[in-house]
């Protein structure tokens, strides 16, 4: 299953495909008791999309084939064990993808020329994604971090590995004389080829980093590193080789930190527009601002939902979640709408934005 979203990926899942391209969505449960029902209500939700091109008289057998294999392959490859709160399948003729998201998603199908997205890119928003790369003498990791988790990544040459050949070297990494081991030229190649490994990632997907490591590790990234140099620090030693709790625990608070950080900010900023008359509030303002390109900063609370129908106008109406007419995901909608016109989006914690009722904007005018 995918999990990190960088912008060539959503180009290239918003590129149109011969109809019909098939969405699927379906809500999913990280822990139990809920989680026991996400089996039935994945295949459930599959065995409607079938359904829907069964019923389809434009599409034709051979491609309807087509896409039922597709969807039994991305079916076969969910892994429910590491659900999230969200699942995703996209299938097309000759393609298929399967996304977990890190936020809540209506159970929907949609068959359409182009997958829907927007879910996808509201739960890629309001995880804010961070790397940790955890530093030792003989492996360097990379770890992929989300809202409450990390785990490792096996993909742009990572984990970097080496062998400590020097004897002398070995025993000093027992023994914990870790600064010798770190005036080593070996190793000083070595952290350098994982500084220039990890700046091609940041390059292809720009996110904040966190470097884990002994005190001598941490000082010599800052003689020879480049963006490691730059990155926050945090002496930690043995989580190059260690589990994906442990790495959450030792960054954790440096998460939190800046997540209240960035929420005083939203929350100044926010004070600032209402004062030059360039705030808008509610899902209903925000949503005609959005429509018109105006919103410079969006702030959505994190467990923020709203089902609305279209009201005639400008306006959209409050709806019950299943009627016909009913957008779901408007706030989701919102979220891509924003984003499509180059504004900053912020998901604080719930309850932070007070009377704008669960979402608000920075107008650009």
């Amino acid at each position: 299953m995918e999990h990190a979203l960088s912008p060539t990926t959503l180009t290239e899942l918003r590129r149109p495909r011969p109809y019909p391209a098939v969405s699927v969505l379906t809500p999913t449960h990280r822990r139990e008791p809920d989680n026991a029902q996400d089996p039935v209500r994945l295949r459930n939700v599959v065995a409607e999309a079938k359904k829907q091109l069964e019923a389809d008289p434009s599409v034709t057998r051979e491609r309807r084939m087509d896409l039922v294999e597709q969807l039994d392959r991305a079916l076969a490859e969910v892994d429910l064990t590491h659900a999230e709160d969200g699942l995703a399948i996209f299938a097309a003729p000759g393609e298929h993808q399967v996304w977990s998201l890190a936020r809540t998603v209506p159970e929907r199908v949609v068959l359409s020329d182009t997958f829907l997205t927007r879910n996808l890119v509201a739960a890629q928003a309001s995880e804010r994604p961070f790397w940790v790369l955890s530093v030792s003498a003989d492996q360097v990791t990379l770890w992929n971090g989300g809202a409450d988790r990390v785990a490792e990544e096996h993909a742009n040459g990572f984990p970097l590995t080496r062998s400590l050949e020097d004897p002398d070297a070995e025993r000093q990494e027992r023994v914990g004389d870790l600064p010798s081991t770190f005036r080593d030229e070996q190793t000083r190649h070595f952290l350098r080829d994982a500084d220039t490994a990890v700046s091609a990632v940041l390059r292809r997907h720009p996110r904040p980093l966190y470097v884990t490591g002994e005190t001598a590790a941490l000082s010599l990234l800052d003689e020879i590193g480049t963006v490691t140099k730059e990155a926050a620090h945090i002496p930690h030693g043995g989580l190059a080789h260690g589990t994906p709790d442990a790495v959450w625990q030792a960054v954790r608070p440096l998460i939190s930190a800046e997540a209240k950080k960035d929420v005083d900010a939203v929350a100044r900023e926010l004070e600032t527009a209402r004062g030059r008359k360039a705030f808008a509030a509610g899902v209903d303002e925000v949503w005609q601002s959005a429509t018109e390109g105006r919103v410079q900063l969006l702030a959505v609370e994190e467990n923020y939902r709203v089902t609305v129908r279209d009201g005639g106008g400008d306006h959209l109406v409050p709806a019950e979640s299943g009627d016909l007419d009913a957008r779901e995901d408007i706030v989701d909608e919102i979220v891509e709408q924003c984003l499509e016109t180059g504004a900053e989006v912020r998901f604080v914690p719930d309850g932070s934005l007070g009377d704008a009722k669960g979402i608000a904007g920075v107008l650009r005018y």
